[in-house]
């Protein structure tokens, strides 16, 4: 396990200041799966129990698509059945204890006293069979208990009418039921149970088409398995569907076939961490290891090759899964597998796939950035497009294919706005053919064809965008096409809004800046930032956002603006898939720039801030760093673009998506300075706005849906309010 792999460049003084990297902890692009959850709760009361269909051979999956098994059915779903169960029957004819029949699981007994003598007897009562479940868990396990009266009696000698029962008054078994719901899954398109491994297009390095599933430290809602700990064990899980394996025996030549690569563009795996495929034999309701490999740097994509020999899995319900062991603390110890396909008719030497495919998806048709402000790019008279797209395609086939010319298109809905030809040639790498198994990196001046229509109208306009490249040989896999979204917002980005780490420099008063040519000259208004958990929460550290002009050589100059230290910030970590938080300079002002400048900022403390890095887009060359109060300026020895975007003060308004500034709907807070709570008036609908409220350094302190506000607890002070549905500009207010 790697929890920290840092590069040193240089000791000052008597501690070491540096640039350092690590990994993620989170992964907010698979908060989308989470399941809302009751409380507490742990019964299986009105939970959906699955029940899967049966897939044939042959399985293939190149990961190109998603094909995890979606869980959708409701209560009211054609087709879900129902079951109630009882937790207390009679053993006898498992017929249901009366409603409010309870019990204990302690003897209890009648107490007779004999007022005469003093003295008294127990008799215990005859403890009642029960069969008891237990509704944590389906399927539902019944358990015979010998249980008891949940009363005792007191009965008096000698005094006529003294006969008293008295109740326990917390019984350990009371009567209780369970309705469990079941579906069918019928979806053949649907090859794999669970989600906890991750499908991405981000961290393979030269996959052999668009696509893997990563395994790691993550659970299926992006969060750490067990967040702080040492502790290594078995994380992910990735398991197909049942699989009908009747029909054939060993003499069928069954073979599951994969490829595996360790790290990619994630953490190391140590050696003591391993990637492990087992078979499951359903007459046995067992698993049985048949393979793993152990923890190791990155090399390119190996193919794995197992014979299914024997006859304990030629069933239906034959089933095989892959589990990684490793640290359950966060994106760490990366495995990475591809192209499983499970098929007869196969042999030892069989490890082809054939498929014509993009290595790696396109994220931009600009030069440089992956987005502009939409008003700078149609302000420009010189064409933006890249003059050296680079497009990665492997040929999958065992024989030279011949070339084929590819295309990008780019359109708003129905409106066709370019095509730019990918010459055949071009692609091949100006071979007559494309070579057998191998990878082929071309790059293409758009600027000589295409370019984004600027008559378009509008603040911010965003370009569907479709890349097809093909070959001679038949390519039903679709692993030939790939999509995304050109966006024209208000802010410049280097990124493609993924992070695979986290990164900063350390030491006291050190620097980070980010450097841009901008299209034009204009003013600032803020910096948007994606910071990350990283090893240690540094979400208390504090900074000061800094501005600089460019020198004239590359490096950060003179500075044009800088927090002060009553203005500090803080890393705010965003919730959402791709957040961005917002750092706004105080008063809404607006900085005003020449076209090269770096944004950043000044750290007050030693950690780590841990900003992403976007390890898929290298502008390693505009991340500039000092440990030395900004003396010296030196440049990021980790290949990746910063998740730092510049916000722009253009016709667009701060908050994206609002409309112009005179159609901005306002609020107000009142009374305001506050002692106790806040109330807020708008003439939008309030009703159900999320509200904001933020210190003066930035730093969120709490949100809130309600009408009123509670203040007490707040230290004394100047705070800032934001409803972003309503505003993009925050209320400062006072609380006494």
């Amino acid at each position: 396990m790697k929890l920290l792999f840092i590069f040193c460049l240089f000791a000052l003084n008597s501690f070491a200041q540096q640039m350092e990297i690590g990994p993620i902890i989170r992964n907010v692009h698979l908060n989308l799966r989470q399941e809302t959850l009751k409380s507490g709760n742990t019964s299986v009361d009105s939970t959906f129990i699955y029940i899967s269909d049966t897939l044939s051979l042959p399985f293939y999956d190149d990961f190109s698509s998603n094909k995890f098994q979606l869980y959708t059915a409701q209560f009211n779903t054609p087709g879900t059945t129902n079951q109630l169960f009882y937790q207390l029957l009679n053993p006898t004819n498992l017929v249901p204890f009366p409603v409010n029949a309870c019990f204990t699981n302690g003897a209890t007994f009648k107490r007779t006293f004999d007022s005469t003598t003093g003295t008294f007897v127990d008799s215990v009562f005859t403890a009642i069979a029960v069969k008891v479940a237990d509704f944590t868990s389906y399927p539902i396990n019944y358990q015979t208990e010998d249980l008891y009266p949940p009363y005792y009696i007191y009965d008096t000698i000698g005094v006529p009418d003294v006969r008293d029962t008295v109740w326990l008054t917390n019984p350990t078994y009371i009567q209780d039921s369970a309705r469990v719901f079941f579906a069918n899954l019928l979806d053949p398109n649907a090859l794999w149970l669970d989600h906890k491994a991750y499908l991405n297009e981000r961290f393979g390095v030269n996959p052999r088409s668009l696509g893997v599933v990563t395994f790691d430290g993550l659970n299926e809602f992006g969060y750490p398995y067990e967040i702080g700990t040492t502790i290594t064990n078995y994380a992910d899980r990735l398991t197909c569907k049942p699989l009908d394996l009747a029909p054939y025996t060993a003499a069928d030549s069954v073979y599951l076939s994969f490829l595996i690569q360790p790290e990619g563009l994630g953490d190391i795996p140590e050696q003591g961490d391993s990637l492990v495929l087992e078979l499951y034999a359903k007459d046995l309701d067992q698993w049985f290891r048949v393979w793993a490999t152990n923890g190791d740097t990155s090399y390119a994509f190996k193919a794995v090759h197992i014979a299914v020999k024997d006859a304990k899995y030629f069933k239906k319900g034959f089933q095989f899964r892959f589990k990684n062991y490793g640290s359950l603390a966060g994106a760490l110890d990366h495995f990475h597998i591809d192209f499983v396909h499970l098929r007869t008719q196969s042999y030892i030497g069989d490890t082809l796939f054939k498929d014509f495919a993009l290595v790696y998806p396109l994220n931009t048709l600009l030069k440089t950035f992956t987005s502009v402000p939409w008003d700078h790019y149609k302000n420009t008279t010189e064409n933006k497009m890249s003059d050296a797209l680079m497009i990665k395609v492997h040929n999958g086939s065992p024989n030279p294919e011949n070339y084929q010319n590819g295309s990008i298109v780019f359109s708003q809905g129905s409106t066709n706005h370019g095509t730019f030809t990918l010459q055949g040639f071009t692609l091949a790498e100006q071979q007559i053919n494309y070579q057998p198994r191998t990878t082929h990196t071309s790059f293409h001046d758009l600027s000589s064809g295409a370019e984004f229509p600027r008559s378009l109208t509008g603040n911010t306009q965003s370009f569907d965008v479709l890349t097809a490249v093909s070959a001679q040989f038949p390519n039903d896999i679709n692993n030939d096409q790939s999509s995304f979204q050109q966006v024209f917002y208000n802010y410049y980005s280097y990124d493609d809004g993924s992070a695979e780490a986290a990164f900063g420099p350390t030491g006291i008063q050190s620097r980070l800046a980010i450097g841009y040519e901008a299209y034009e000259e204009d003013s600032l208004i803020g910096v948007d930032m994606a910071f990350v958990p990283s090893v240690t929460d540094v979400s208390n550290k504090l900074f000061l956002l800094t501005i600089w002009a460019d020198d004239g050589t590359g490096n950060p100059g003179q500075v044009i603006y800088e927090d002060d230290i009553f203005h500090t910030r803080s890393p705010i970590y965003g919730t959402e898939m791709n957040q961005f938080i917002h750092y706004y300079f105080p008063d809404t002002a607006k900085i005003a720039c020449p076209k090269n400048f770096f944004v950043g900022w000044r750290q007050l403390d030693q950690q780590r801030l841990n900003l992403g890095l976007d390890r898929n887009i290298d502008h390693a060359d505009k991340i500039k760093f000092s440990v030395d109060g900004g003396g010296s300026w030196m440049t990021s020895p980790f290949p990746g673009s910063a998740m730092m975007r510049p916000i722009f003060s253009t016709a667009l308004d701060p908050i994206l998506g609002l409309s112009k500034p005179n159609q901005i709907q306002t609020f107000t807070c009142y009374p305001n300075p506050a002692m106790d709570e806040i109330q807020f008036h708008s003439e939008a609908n309030l009703l159900g706005a999320e509200k904001f409220i933020f210190d003066a350094s930035g730093r969120l302190i709490t949100s809130s849906k309600e009408s009123v506000i509670s203040l007490i607890g707040l230290q004394s002070g100047m705070y800032f309010i934001s409803i972003p549905s309503i505003s993009p500009q925050p209320v400062k207010i006072i609380k006494q």
